[in-house]
């Protein structure tokens, strides 16, 4: 298991921040870049879980065990990817489907697009994918090692359009110093939202950290149109995506 890098933010937060509780028991409250919706599933859903979730879904208590892995979840050594934010699954079956030498984790809290992403994977043919619903900051913080993740993805995270929720977004200057700590020599954070406001917060964010170089730039091709972009262009919002690297 990873431990702490101690320049990381975030302390000692634990791996389940929805599952933390002050001494006489009752929940602590959290600022979190993510709410956890319902988790009920739709039979196609079930049916899905029930083929591949053994297979390719990290349990959350696992990442808290000692020997944690990598490798023995994948079954192999092979260069990191990951996604934060799957959704569905509609980018992480299609991006990792053509990145077989790669490991991609795919880290989503919302457990009905767990199981959608497991049978997308499944019918691409990407057994290269495991999911996992654990924090993703807590994830990068204490499982990540340094300059391991050749590739981050971060499509259309929520939002959190209202001012005073503007502090839960996921891209923030702690969270890009963490990521360029992950990221190896000359690695690739690409992101993409389509919120006016969030992608030039996206931009003075990153083009504030040193330790990135990059901006916005063309629609990238490979990652196909999802049911999140469908959604903004059908509310005629602009769609940006933004492409960062690490110095090599």
């Amino acid at each position: 298991m990873t431990q702490p890098d101690p320049g990381a933010a975030g302390g000692t937060r634990p791996a389940r921040p929805h599952h933390k509780f002050t001494a006489d028991g009752r929940r602590m409250r959290e600022v979190l870049s993510y709410s956890r919706r319902g988790s009920r599933f739709t039979p196609n859903q079930q049916e899905a879980w029930d083929a591949h979730h053994e297979g390719w879904v990290i349990p959350d208590e696992a990442v808290e065990a000692p020997d944690f892995s990598w490798s023995d979840w994948f079954g192999r050594e092979a260069p990191l990817i990951v996604e934060i934010g799957s959704g569905v699954g509609e980018a992480t079956a299609a991006l990792a489907a053509a990145r077989p030498e790669c490991n991609v984790l795919a880290l989503e809290v919302w457990r009905p697009g767990v199981a959608d992403t497991l049978w997308r994977v499944a019918e691409a043919g990407a057994d290269n994918v495991r999911m996992c619903s654990v924090d993703a900051v807590w994830t990068m913080e204490h499982l990540i090692a340094p300059h391991s993740i050749e590739e981050l993805w971060t499509f259309f995270p929520d939002p959190w359009h209202k001012k005073r929720h503007h502090k839960r977004r996921l891209v923030a200057p702690s969270f890009a110093r963490l990521v360029v700590s992950r990221l190896v020599p000359g690695g690739t954070w690409r992101l993409a939202t389509d919120w006016a406001d969030y992608a030039e917060q996206m931009v003075e964010v990153l083009d504030a950290e040193p330790g990135l170089t990059g901006g916005v730039v063309d629609r990238w091709a490979e990652r196909p149109v999802t049911k999140f972009e469908r959604k903004g262009l059908a509310a005629d919002r602009t769609i940006t995506d933004l492409r960062y690297t690490t110095s090599a």
